[in-house]
């Protein structure tokens, strides 16, 4: 179904660098990027245009408009966000969602992967020695930083800096004018290692749900859907909050599959039951 076709990578943050060997070898496609497609348009980190839809909305929109000016039918796209992690709140964490789409064939997969491997940080500094501090705390210059004069000051920012020199001379052109500086960590793609390979895992996790086909149809992205909790309790067999099953529901037939136990667990420990341990 993909073998030979062109698929484009939409990025201007050289995504392609992870992303296109795996589907090259894995899907057989002829991966491409358009140097001028410019995907800051639907939004940027440090906020000089906000984001005005939610993650999936804006990948999706990403990648439909570069496959349109391109005149291509195959492309993916990528959106990553970070903060608190969902249920660790204490942690920040990187949460990207990657997009697969085949207008030819009506296609659409989704992936998500939510990680607490970032370097997602920022701190108001007043001196090079915690603002040096800071850059190691964060794995400067292997990942670069972003300086600017406050934290939500969206004008005269410094962006994609990797060196030492470089850092020093941007705090002192903003620390002379303002007398404050904010520093944060870079988290476009091609200035951030550790996010490259949180995308790298997820285009790896997209390529298994692709090839993940319906048994009814044998469409690509039969993926799970939705988890039923209800694992009963070894002890008491009353149900618990882990997981009983997956639902997978395919996109293009709307066949149904539930997986009974897919952790191979048919009991749960009474350590997660709320009646033996409340």
């Amino acid at each position: 179904m993909f073998r030979s076709r062109k698929l484009l990578i939409a990025t201007k943050h050289q995504k392609e660098s992870v992303i296109a060997p795996i589907l090259e070898r894995e899907l057989g496609v002829i991966c491409f990027v358009d140097e001028t497609y410019d995907t800051d348009i639907l939004g940027t980190f440090t906020g000089e245009i906000e984001r005005e839809l939610d993650p999936i909305a804006t990948a999706r929109e990403k990648c439909l408009r570069a496959m349109k000016i391109n005149n291509c039918d195959l492309g993916i796209a990528s959106e990553g966000s970070f903060g608190p992690h969902p249920s660790m709140f204490f942690v920040n964490a990187d949460d990207e969602f990657l997009i697969f789409i085949d207008t030819k064939n009506n296609i659409e997969v989704i992936v998500r992967e939510l990680s607490t491997s970032t370097n997602f940080n920022g701190k108001e500094v007043q001196n090079q020695k915690e603002l040096f501090e800071f850059a190691d705390q964060v794995r400067f210059p292997t990942h670069g930083l972003i300086l600017r004069k406050s934290k939500d000051e969206n004008t005269d920012i410094h962006k994609g800096i990797t060196d030492i020199e470089n850092l020093k001379k941007s705090f002192e052109q903003l620390y002379s004018k303002y007398n404050s500086v904010y520093v944060e960590t870079d988290m476009r793609a091609m200035f951030n290692p550790t996010r490259m390979n949180v995308i790298e895992k997820a285009t790896q996790k997209l390529v298994q749900k692709i090839k993940s086909t319906c048994p009814q149809c044998q469409m690509p992205g039969f993926g799970i859907t939705d988890a039923k909790k209800g694992l009963k309790c070894s002890l008491r067999s009353s149900p618990t909050n882990s997981i009983l099953s997956y639902i997978y529901v395919c996109q293009h037939c709307q066949f149904i599959k539930e997986e009974m136990y897919p952790h191979n667990k048919t009991t749960e420990d009474p350590t997660y039951c709320d009646y033996c341990n409340p």
